[in-house]
């Protein structure tokens, strides 16, 4: 059975040459079921229409899988809680600061860490430069988080504008099964 990934923008979106587009056709190409949707009002968006549209997603697509770039993380916190799922694997890139000011999205700030990110297996991608979260505050987060991450070397706010319309580790990471679901399948 294919799995279901779900990939959730940021601000403004994650249009062509975005790494997430890239990803959505690369995922398809493997076989696996993507849901890629605009949120609403995507440049001046509004936290609870976002959480809104976000459940009504989840409930009709029934992802296993949930990818986020910058904002959207923020919204999965604002969100999870309130959700009643487990997802196999959550892929977090390039969060926000909780102390970034930024006017076009305020209702999504501050907000939450959360105690449980509704998935088996989560990580998180973080650059050493992102002008939205410095490396020491990614750190922070995945710390209170306890979560894994990688740290990418000056890779902005990995996306498209950083050179990012292609990011092959998070194709990776989603294609990769575990050896012990690998090992449980030949026992089978």
């Amino acid at each position: 059975m294919s799995k279901r990934v779900l990939i959730l923008h940021g601000l403004s979106g994650s249009d062509f040459p975005h790494w997430q587009s890239q990803l959505a056709m690369d995922l398809i190409k493997e076989n696996f079921i993507v849901s890629f949707p605009s949120f609403p009002n995507k440049n001046e968006p509004k936290l609870n229409e976002w959480k809104e549209f976000l459940k009504k997603e989840l409930e009709h697509f029934k992802p296993d899988i949930v990818v986020c770039h910058s904002l959207a993380n923020i919204l999965w916190f604002h969100t999870c809680d309130e959700l009643d799922i487990k997802l196999d694997k959550l892929m977090l890139v390039a969060p926000v600061s909780r102390n970034r000011d930024i006017p076009e999205a305020k209702t999504f700030f501050p907000y939450p860490i959360a105690k449980d990110l509704k998935a088996n297996e989560i990580i998180m991608a973080a650059s050493t430069n992102d002008p939205y979260m410095s490396i020491e505050e990614a750190i922070e987060l995945q710390s209170k988080l306890n979560i894994g991450m990688k740290i990418m070397e000056n890779a902005g706010h990995i996306n498209a504008t950083s050179g990012f319309g292609k990011l092959d580790c998070a194709l990776d990471w989603i294609k990769r099964v575990d050896e012990c679901q690998i090992n449980e399948e030949l026992e089978k």
